[in-house]
């Protein structure tokens, strides 16, 4: 088969649920529908995006919208199209600011079963590592062989590829690996920028350190999943939902190590985080626990009340988490495309105040210092495990400690700003003909006027990946800091 396979995945299903939304992904949008989309996407984001030239200069960005939109010179699909827009957004160096399909080609993707590259891979500076393949027989390109290319193309210069579409606080290229580490983000990057044929030519380096080729079949799920029908038990839906909570926030207490290892993976509402601090928190003091691994590697962040309470448990001094938080535009002549117009408009009236920059300041967390819990505080030693999924709250998390005497960071660069981000209110932007949308942060959040901008939260104690390691597919962030808790009572 030499044609291209992606959009006859997507309709080899074309019975499903999801063609009962009406979506049809090979539809096309004519050039001047896609050119007035985005005109209304430029448009909004000069208008009201906090920090459009904060890291790119006005005449850099206005070439990178120029350049986009001389690609909408024929119709194009929704898919496409949006790569034109992540193409700009990636410039603007804001990880809160992304694209998003439609509601309607969101909800065919979750029903559709389409080919797919089967590969899942481990990235990182000059290397790219696999660490699945979704071919379970495919004895050749299987964990821990090292990526060299794919139809002739270089590894790095896919990377490169992917990298101009994808968002990230500042300079920040931590985050952008690990945004191709995630899951099927590098198969569906594939996938949507190259297109899948049948069968691929694959260049790899195999566990022994041999140059090889081989032939790299196009997964098809729906073979896998008439073969894997019925041989897997089914939770209950009270056995999902306690499974889902665990997997978002659970406490380990290790008593030989006198260590409580905490993994917070989202600071987002509906997980019951105030009582699951509570309890930990009251449990981890009972015990007279001595350490603390609060692991913030996946999340993404969340609700800033939520993160500002775990910082309390932990911090032995007040703390702060802006220098600044101000948006530059309150109201919008575009707010017929946005989400929650109205209740944006309510907080600006009741909880900003224009000052003579300008600009809508949200003064009750400019310089604002929060006090320490008194109750259940934590006052032994604390290791923040970092990557560069920590992000958003999570990083604010992080920054408010890093400078205390006995908190320690292990592992990467967080992925959120340490200088500061744009965030905070973040409605939905729909655009016209597409309804492709994108998130459009409000308020620009300077965490740190001090810090280095661009820059994201840097450990004092590094633990990056190797080869080795994801080899044997080891969690070598969590061994550092088993280590040096072990050192640190050796001493």
């Amino acid at each position: 088969m030499k044609n291209v396979l992606l959009y006859c995945g997507l309709l080899m299903f074309a019975g499903s649920c999801a063609v009962q939304n009406n979506f049809n992904p090979s539809k096309k949008y004519s050039a001047q529908k896609l050119r007035e989309d985005f005109d209304v996407f430029r448009n909004v984001l000069e208008e009201t995006h906090p920090s459009v030239y904060w890291y790119t200069p006005k005449d850099s960005m206005d070439f990178y919208f120029e350049v986009a939109k001389k690609k909408l010179k024929d119709s194009m699909t929704e898919n496409s199209f949006r790569y034109v827009l992540s193409y700009v957004t990636s410039k603007i160096k804001c990880g809160h600011t992304s694209v998003m399909p439609s509601k309607a080609a969101a909800n065919y993707a979750e029903r559709a079963r389409s080919f797919a590259l089967p590969l899942s891979v481990k990235a990182w500076p000059d290397t790219v590592i696999v660490t699945s393949n979704l071919n379970r027989r495919d004895s050749l390109v299987k964990r821990g062989v090292l990526l060299k290319s794919i139809e002739g193309r270089p590894v790095q210069v896919m990377v490169d590829s992917f990298f101009s579409h994808l968002s990230t606080d500042g300079y920040n290229t931590t985050h952008k690996y690990q945004q191709l580490s995630n899951g099927g983000s590098f198969r569906n990057f594939y996938a949507g920028i190259y297109g899948l044929k049948s069968k691929m030519k694959v260049e790899f380096i195999d566990t022994a350190g041999i140059l090889r080729t081989a032939q790299l079949a196009v997964f098809n799920p729906g073979a896998d999943t008439a073969a894997r029908r019925g041989r897997e038990n089914q939770p209950s839906g009270r056995e999902r939902r306690i499974m889902a909570l665990q997997s978002e926030r659970n406490l380990r207490i290790d008593t030989a190590l006198s260590t409580a290892f905490m993994e917070v993976n989202s600071f987002a509402k509906g997980k019951k985080l105030r009582s699951f601090f509570r309890q930990s928190f009251k449990k981890i003091k009972k015990g007279g626990i001595k350490n603390l691994v609060v692991d913030m590697r996946g999340n993404g962040g969340g609700n800033v009340t939520l993160s500002n309470l775990l910082t309390k448990y932990i911090a032995d001094t007040p703390f702060k988490i802006a220098d600044s938080l101000y948006a530059i535009k309150r109201g919008s002549r575009f707010s017929k495309y946005r989400s929650q117009y109205f209740l944006h408009q309510l907080f600006f009236l009741f909880f900003t105040r224009k000052r003579s920059d300008g600009n809508y300041h949200f003064s009750l967390y400019e310089g604002k210092y929060f006090k320490p819990k008194t109750k259940n505080n934590f006052n032994g030693t604390t290791y923040i495990l970092t990557g560069g999924n920590t992000f958003s709250a999570a990083a604010l998390f992080t920054n408010a400690l890093k400078k205390q005497p006995d908190v320690i960071v292990v592992g990467e660069e967080t992925g959120g700003g340490a200088y500061g981000n744009s965030a905070w209110l973040i409605p939905e932007v729909t655009l016209p003909h597409t309804r492709v949308r994108f998130r459009l942060p409000l308020f620009r959040l300077v965490v740190d006027k001090d810090a280095s901008k661009g820059r994201g939260i840097l450990p004092e104690v590094e633990a990056l990946p190797n080869v080795k390691d994801i080899r044997r597919n080891a969690d070598f962030k969590m061994e550092k800091v088993v280590e040096l808790i072990k050192e640190k009572e050796k001493a």
